[in-house]
Formats: C-alpha cells, structure tokens, sequence
C-alpha cells in the first residue's frame, strides 16, 4: 500500500480523467465544509469535523467513494440512495456524470452534525 504525505499528492497519483473528478470531489467537500481540516486518514484523503469526525474519499478503478455516509434525512437521503453501495458507503462511477453539487449537500449536512 503506498502512503501519501498529502492530499495533492494521493490525487496526483491518479491518471487523467480521474484525477480530475478527485479534485472536483475535493473542491465540492471543501465547499461543504469550508475551513475543515484536511488530512490522510486511513489511507484516505479526509476533511475533519472536530478532529474527531471526518468524511473520507478514495478513488478506485471505476469510481470514487465517499466514507462513512451515515443515513441522511428525507429529500437528501432520496438523492444519495442510488449511489449507495453499503450501509454507509457512497459510490460515483467514472463513466458517469458525478453530481458535485450532491457531494457539496452530503458534506454540510455531516459537517453540521458535528458542528460546535
């Protein structure tokens, strides 16, 4: 498993195409949670809610996902349910078009429940 000292350079690691979509997935959970903190977390770039909490990325061959995406309310929860792929697992293929204005949402809400 190779570790990454940033999150430049855990997304640089990608090829063209999904190095892209990682960066967007970054600037759309930065927008949700501005003045987060960002860190390698398990080996996975995250965005810290009070050091404590955080929402995890990863790209994989096919997709990105997001960790843990806890159970959402109502409308919210109607957008994120085809894209789940477990319990607390959000996934975004690739191959199709990823809603970055949904991954923004996802990151206020969870970032409100761990607000101060």
């Amino acid at each position: 498993m190779t570790t990454f000292a940033s999150i430049d350079d855990y997304v640089a690691s990608f090829p063209d195409g999904p190095r892209e979509i990682l960066e967007q997935v970054r600037d759309a959970m930065r927008r949700g949670a501005p003045g987060s903190e960002e860190k390698i977390r398990y080996g996975m770039p995250a965005l810290m809610f009070r050091d404590r909490y955080g929402l995890h990325f990863a790209g994989w061959k096919k997709h990105v996902g997001l960790y843990p995406v806890a159970a959402l309310e109502g409308a919210l929860e109607e957008q994120v349910a085809p894209y789940r792929a477990a319990k607390d697992t959000v996934q975004f293929f690739y191959a199709k078009p990823v809603p970055y204005d949904l991954i923004e949402q996802v990151t206020l809400e969870l970032a409100s429940r761990h607000a101060d």
